[in-house]
């Protein structure tokens, strides 16, 4: 079993690039059936932290944009494109 680290311990970045790296690996086929398994779950975790991490991200974003006058307007964010998302 490989050691990973704590997936909110991961930056950003980090975390994007681990999925990233797991999804080609699942994507070749040449693990065994145990790696991917765990692999597939590690995927997932990280999935769901970049999710909601953006989704954070997004509200911040909502909530810090200003109208035309200098007043505080809370505008929604599109929602992220998770068209390339992990079907679960």
């Amino acid at each position: 079993m490989a050691e990973y680290k704590n997936v909110e311990d991961l930056s950003y970045k980090e975390a994007s690039t681990e999925l990233e790296l797991i999804i080609r690996s699942l994507e070749s086929g040449e693990m065994e059936l145990e790696e991917s398994l765990e692999s597939y779950t590690r995927g997932v975790e990280l999935l769901k932290s970049l999710r909601s991490r953006l989704a954070g991200a997004e509200q911040k974003v909502s909530v810090l944009l200003k109208d035309i006058d200098g007043n505080d307007e809370l505008v929604p964010g599109a929602p992220a494109d998770d068209s390339d998302a992990l079907n679960l």
